[in-house]
């Protein structure tokens, strides 16, 4: 098992220090009192630091629940930096790294606090470089050292940061290169190198003495590191170092140098130098490397060496194409034959001679080798430019064996990025699934480091990008699979029978089924150039029989291509369980259950006992008799495995499957996303143009906002709501009527921008090489016109749809950036309307680009569905909507915006439109069956309709006809007869008369119109027929999750799909690869994808994305959004900075986390803001809930944590507002934790859900499913007593505090929150002047007119236990009320309708618990 993880029987985060720990008798705590946690801290003492504090941790040898106390204790913000000096002890700057580690692990901020002043932190910076490469410091502590250096690489966003870490791998490091010949063969590849050279020259010699001995240092400082570490990993055995000290110092420097490969302003130059000290050479000739028990210094090493020969030009950041790439290797191979036949010719003749396909192999080339002697070897590595001699502080020796892995190295052909994704599977065996280096046995501790790649602030090609992406999400998918596995075989609990020895199953678990072997029906032959079968077909008998309803379903409505899971399970024995070394924690998986195979399949289709498909439709399932046979598709790859394993001698396999596993339908979509990503690396093209320099994290950060081909006019249409409107929106703008437009004249607005070109005097530093300079356009003024909307006719359905939010100034900047081309960013805080934002820009592509197609993507179903219903509000048509996906069924529209809702809906449309063309035949005298089909129509619109409007307009145009001529001339009056009211109105004027005869017309060519665009259906016959025409060609507007768009890319891009736009809500909760599959759903065209516009809408201050792998967040970012990215590059990015969703006193709880977050005017002038809560003294109010009954927070299974006291206060507080008359579907309540959720439901259930007077709340939630959401009144259970938990992360809070618009009311334990220093200005805001007992006011009903702010007395309560007794005599009043009332007849204490729509769910233990496990953050508590 990897020592990267640690595996323990406590709670997964008892190691994490308690509030009994933080203020308790611990000796750290203890100091923290007397030093720097009191009012006015005490005098800095240097030794003290020492003695209370560096020497109380070095005798815990730096443990991390030592350092986490220190943390907590805020020991880096209010002791270590302000108290740090150039005059600091090595002690102190010890201290400071350590603390920078904790924070970096925690996932906290870590620069902010070192950025004042920047001096001491550049001081800081050189004392940790010199200390590092100090051998008489201890490595343990160098090691600590080390992992500063690797989170500051890590956090080149930070120019704090950057200004430190530029100068360490400048190109004044090739000063350390080999020799004169090997720098000059680098110098002579670009004329740009060797500028920088001689500039880096010219910048030394003309330094002073003390400037120079810096560059000196800077120049030698990796260099010394890297030497150092060949010593320790090849002097490791002779050593007097402790073996587990060098082993992780060593696995922490590749991790350094990885990194420093990974990104192209760090891997410019080092690159160079790596390859010319033989590192990787030096690295697996080790022992280290040799006598690894874990193999995680083989795996790191791999990776290094992966990005070290990664395809990329090193200093234009180029990708290469496979192509050159072979080019490079074979020119690399011909200096060597040219180099042999010259000077070795008798004895590597043949190796002259040999195609560079035999010699770029290593076996091949290892052959020729060796029949050089070590002189000979020695020779031709300096002829080939390979350094033979190191510096004599370097211990280990050049041999013959060195010399020959060198060349190899250099020389031999290995697999690009593209080949290793390709070779890699999909779907998981016991080996893949298994493996715990990857995965992680238990909760990772982060003393070693994990072999993956992370995803960084930048990436080197688009290519690169894709390949770490695929690694890390097949770990994630893996692990998820991985732990369903285990979940289902810890219940079904198998064992091993005495003295049969077969495998028998003591538990249940209804995802899993016991089976027979699997019966293989069809294998055919392997496709062209493959080995592998084409398909394997086998089939399952499941006996069904005797499962409940529920679980039955479960398994009958399993779908095409769901992947399921055949296991060998053997079983254990408990006896010889216990009796290993170790006991039974040191088991992993498979020896914990006896797991000897695992297959993975997908379903083709379940047929009942007479051998019918189930499945009717995609939304018909029929039921079985219990019986039924599944028929599946194996996994091709292992299948050709096993195969040749049986050939060889070994066991079937299949002959010992004995259980089948499935996965909920959510969670088992890894598939088709894994190898969207596998795809998409074998592109060229998979990102515009426009847009990679600014994706990949170089160039000028707005290069892809400021386009040259933005439109010059743009018609806002209904953006604006009259000409003050116009003019607030564009302050300091100058605005110009244009073409006799009045000022002060109505909307709509045609908008023209003039423009200056202005090119930028200096290039961005971070530019790449070759990069040209940029022309941006700065606006001068702004041209308005107008014109008068077209009449449309004289049905209300004709009437256009208007906007009426009357936008902020910024608001409208968005609209206008998103409707311009290039990248879009706009930041929105709750409430600031960011949606309404998204669904103008929409609306504004709609109608001024009706060539383009827009595509909406968002994580989730309800974030879409709301933009999505906001959109159908607007005038926009809705045969060109379309909605993708199964979360259709949530939109609450009238009509149904799917595949085959749309084109149910073209159809009924044809019926109605072909009858109001038999309507107007009949009106127009035009015998036939008109209306028989879309082609007969168009006909008599040709032969009919047509020339009679073509009659009319000969008619008005040769003389001026007054309005009733108009009428009496107009050919459709007849037809028009039944329009609501008179369609020439008396007293009309002839030119009101005209218009209303055009927009006549223009609803019946609107008819004309549609019934053209809805032909193509009633040709096409199949309904994926209709359904595949109606996304290629039909929608404009498509509407999709970004998983969906994972699952569906393969199908898509085959019709031939193609949009111009893109809009993404939610954009900081979608991962990275996530946001980017929706940017390439297209072939590219003429080499490019024809992406216009993205424009993405998110806020990184709220949750980031939620992983299972607790991990690959830590380690690798896979946390990591692309808005979140771009917004740390510096992208440009407009902040919405008015909300409108919460009273100013409520907003006032988050808006210090955004810049300048103000108040819309519309919240002093609606009427539910000027009111009090009524019954409530605050308006928000956190509430200190002492141990319950003498107990705080349990978790009585691992990650389900609960607290009864604080489930039965928010239960209470309902109560208390429901017999105050607050509307039950008003309240929401809210907790982080999925244990106290169901907790919460359970006491509601029992006090409120058949009790007439409560009734259920609209919801109850955790706080990660509620982000997105908001509702009126707000009960938050924080549920922790103990310590803060995951909460600490201000994100997640922050979507707390958020959610209610007029009262929120915090239920927690006020040590364990207010002491949270992320915390602690939250909690200031929400403890500032205010009890910390609930105060109440009596004699109120809802709704009071008591003004905020009035005075009032109010009643204290003091205890869970003090607002139960007030409820519930406040229940009985109630009751004898309304028995009063009805005449002495008593209320009955059962509600027999109330609950028939409810939200709430009562979810099985299981259920709960597994929620409970995907928790964001509670795996690494």
């Amino acid at each position: 098992m990897s020592g990267a993880f640690n595996r323990t029987d406590s709670r997964a985060d008892d190691g994490r220090p308690t509030v009994q720990e933080l203020q308790g008798d611990n000796p750290l705590a203890q100091a923290a009192k007397r030093w720097w946690l009191r009012e006015k801290p005490a005098k800095f003492n240097p030794e003290l630091l020492k003695t209370e504090i560096y020497d109380v941790i070095e005798k815990e040898n730096f443990g991390y629940k030592a350092l986490l106390v220190l943390e907590n204790l805020q020991f880096l913000e209010k002791f270590l930096w302000p108290n740090f000096s150039e005059n600091a002890s090595n002690y102190h700057v010890i201290m400071v790294a350590l603390m920078i580690n904790v924070k970096r692990r925690e996932g906290v901020p870590i620069w902010d606090h070192l950025s004042s002043p920047p001096s001491n932190f550049s001081i800081l910076f050189r004392r940790i470089l010199s200390m590092g490469i100090d051998t008489t410091i201890p490595l343990s502590i160098r090691t600590h050292l080390l992992s500063f250096i690797v989170t500051a690489f890590q956090s080149l966003d930070s120019g704090l940061v950057r200004k430190e870490c530029a100068a360490l791998v400048s190109i004044s490091i090739w000063n350390n290169l080999s020799s004169e010949d090997v720098r000059n063969e680098q110098l002579d590849k670009h004329t740009q190198t060797r500028k920088a050279w001689r500039a880096a020259g010219k910048r030394f010699d003309a330094a002073d003495d003390t400037t120079k001995i810096r560059l000196r240092f800077e120049r030698a400082w990796l260099y010394q590191m890297t030497l150092g570490f060949l010593n320790m990993i090849h002097g490791s055995s002779k050593s007097e170092l402790s073996p587990k000290e060098v082993l992780v110092y060593c696995e922490r420097f590749i991790e350094l140098l990885t990194d420093l490969e990974s990104q192209l302003p760090t891997r410019r130059y080092i690159n160079t130098m790596l390859k010319d000290l033989n590192v990787l050479t030096a690295i697996k000739l080790s022992s280290l490397y040799a006598n690894s028990d874990d193999g995680i210094i083989r795996d790191l090493y791999k990776l290094l060496e992966h990005f070290v020969y990664f395809s990329i030009d090193d200093i234009t950041g180029d990708q290469l194409s496979q192509e050159d790439v072979r080019k490079i290797q074979n020119t690399r191979l011909a200096k060597l034959q040219r180099i042999a036949f010259k000077h070795f010719k008798e004895k590597l003749t043949i190796l002259a001679l040999a195609n560079y396909g035999n010699i770029g192999q290593r076996d091949e080339l290892t052959s020729h080798l060796t029949e050089l002697t070590d002189e000979e070897l020695f020779n031709l590595c300096k002829l080939l430019g390979i350094r033979t001699t190191y510096p004599k502080s370097v211990l280990f020796t050049v041999n013959r064996e060195f010399l020959i892995e060198a060349i190899l190295c250099t020389h031999e052909r290995r697999k690009t990025f593209q080949d290793q994704t390709r070779a890699m599977t999909v779907l998981p065996n016991e080996k893949t699934l298994l493996e715990t280096r990857m995965i992680g046995e238990g909760n990772y501790d982060g003393t070693r480091p994990l072999p993956l790649p992370k995803l960084n602030l930048q990436y080197l090609t688009v290519g690169d990008f894709l390949w770490r992406s695929f690694i890390l999400y097949r770990h994630e998918a893996f692990y998820g699979i991985r732990r369903n596995i285990e979940d289902a075989l810890k219940r079904l609990s198998p064992k091993i029978k005495y003295p049969s020895m077969e495998t028998t199953f003591h538990g249940f678990a209804k995802m899993a089924l016991i089976i027979n072997r699997p019966s293989i029906m069809e294998v055919l032959p392997p496709k062209v150039g493959e080995e592998k079968p084409a398909t394997v077909r086998a089939e399952v008998s499941l006996d069904l029989s005797r499962l409940s309803k529920d679980v039955r379903e479960g398994w009958e409505n399993l779908r095409s291509d769901d992947v399921v899971f055949l296991l060998a399970i053997k079983g254990v024995d408990d006896s010889d369980r216990m009796i290993t070394n170790g006991g039974a924690d040191r088991l992993n998986m498979a020896e914990r259950y006896g797991i000897k195979s695992l297959r993975a399949a997908d379903v083709v289709q379940i047929l009942d006992s007479q051998g019918r498909p189930l499945r009717v439709s995609d939304q018909q399932v029929r039921r079985s008799d219990g019986q039924v046979r599944l028929h599946l598709h194996l996994d091709t790859d292992m299948y050709k495995l096993d195969s040749d394993n049986i050939k060889d001698g070994k066991p079937d396999i299949y002959d010992s499957i004995n259980l089948i596993i499935r996965r909920k339908g959510r969670e088992n979509n890894f598939r088709p996303i894994l190898e969207s990503i596998q795809e998409l690396t074998q592109s060229d093209a998979p990102m515009p143009a426009w847009l990679q320099e600014v994706f990949l994290g170089y160039g000028d950060p707005a290069g892809a906002t400021n386009l040259p081909n933005r439109p010059k006019t743009v018609d806002f249409r209904d953006t604006f709501i009259d000409w003050s409107h116009l003019v607030e929106s564009f302050a300091g703008v100058e605005i110009t009527p244009k073409d006799n437009t009045p000022e002060g004249c109505a909307p709509p607005y045609v908008i023209s921008e003039n423009f200056a070109m202005v090119e930028q005097s200096q290039p961005n530093k971070k530019r790449r090489r070759n990069h040209a300079d940029a022309v941006t356009q700065t606006n001068t003024s702004l041209g308005v016109s107008t014109y008068k909307l077209p009449n449309m006719g004289p049905y209300p359905m004709d009437q256009l749809r208007k906007n009426t939010t009357r936008y902020t100034p910024t608001q409208v900047e968005a609209i206008r950036s998103g409707t311009n081309p290039g990248l879009t960013v706009i930041v929105g805080p709750p409430g600031t309307g960011k949606t309404d934002v998204a669904t103008q820009i929409i609306s504004n592509l709609y109608h001024n680009f009706p060539n383009q197609r827009t595509l909406l993507v968002a994580h989730s179903n309800q974030a879409l569905n709301q933009l999505f219903e906001k959109i159908t509000a607007l005038d926009i048509d809705e045969r060109h909507l379309l909605r993708l996906g199964h979360g259709e069924d949530g939109l609450a529209t009238s009509n149904n915006f799917s595949k085959q809702g749309r084109v149910e809906s073209f159809m009924d449309n044809r019926a109605r439109f072909l009858a109001e063309v038999d309507r107007l035949a009949i009106c127009l005298r035009a015998p036939g069956a008109h209306g028989d089909s879309c082609e007969t129509a168009g006909y008599f619109n040709s032969v009919y309709v047509l020339p009679a409007w073509q009659k009319f307009e000969t008619a008005i145009t040769a003389a001026g006809l007054t309005a009733d001529q108009t009428h009496q001339a107009y050919p459709f009056n007849e037809y028009f007869s039944n329009a609501p009211s008179p369609m020439f109105p008396n007293g009309c004027s002839a030119e009101d008369a005209l218009e209303i005869a055009h927009g006549g017309y223009r609803h019946i060519k609107k008819i004309f119109s549609e019934l053209e665009d809805i032909r193509p259906f009633e040709l096409l016959r199949t309904p994926r027929d209709r359904q595949n025409y109606l996304l290629v060609k039909e929608a404009r507007i498509i509407a999709m999750t970004s998983t969906h768009a994972a699952i569906k890319r393969r199908d898509i891009t085959k019709l031939g799909f193609y949009y111009d736009n893109i809009v993404m809500e939610e954009a900081a909760q979608i991962t990275e690869i996530e946001t980017f599959i929706p940017l390439a759903l297209q072939r590219p065209v003429n080499g490019e994808l024809p992406l216009q516009r993205i424009v993405l809408c998110g806020d990184h201050y709220q949750n980031s994305p939620i992983l299972q792998n607790i991990p690959l967040k830590q380690y690798a970012n896979l946390d990591q959004s692309l808005f979140a990215r771009f917004i740390r590059l510096n992208v440009p990015f407009i902040n919405l900075d008015k909300q409108g969703r919460a009273r100013p006193s409520i907003a006032d709880l988050y808006a210090w986390r955004y810049k300048d977050l103000g108040h819309l005017p519309s919240l002093d002038q609606q009427p539910e803001y000027q009111i009090a809560n009524a019954g409530f003294r605050h308006e928000f109010q956190f509430i200190n809930v002492d141990d319950y009954k003498g107990v705080g927070e349990q978790e009585p299974t691992s990650h389900f944590v609960q607290n009864l006291g604080e489930a039965e206060y928010a239960v209470a507080i309902y109560q208390y507002m429901r017999l105050l008359g607050y509307p039950r579907d008003k309240v929401t309540i809210l907790t982080p934790y999925v244990g106290q959720r169901a907790l919460i439901r359970d006491v509601l259930n029992r006090r409120c859900a058949k009790n007439p007077i409560f009734g259920m709340p609209h919801i109850v939630t955790t706080v990660d499913k509620y982000q997105g959401e908001q509702n009126d009144y707000v009960i938050l259970s924080l549920v922790r007593t103990k310590r803060v938990g995951y909460l600490r992360d201000i994100r997640r809070m922050t979507v707390a505090l958020s959610r209610a618009r007029l009262g929120m009311y915090v239920l927690g334990r006020k040590e364990v929150f207010s002491s949270c220093y992320e915390l602690s200005e939250a909690f200031r805001r929400l403890l500032q002047s205010k009890c910390d007992k609930l105060e109440l006011v009596t004699g109120e009903m809802f709704p009071t007119q008591r003004k905020p702010g009035d005075k009032v007395e109010s009643t204290e309560m003091d205890s869970v236990e003090h607002i139960g007794q007030y409820v519930y005599e406040m229940t009985n009043t109630k009751l004898e009320a309304m028995k009063a009332a009805r005449g002495g007849i008593t209320v009955p204490a059962i509600m027999e309708d109330e609950n028939e729509d409810e939200d709430i769910d009562a979810e099985g233990d299981e259920e709960e618990e597994e929620e409970a496990v995907m928790q964001d953050g509670e795996a690494m508590e």
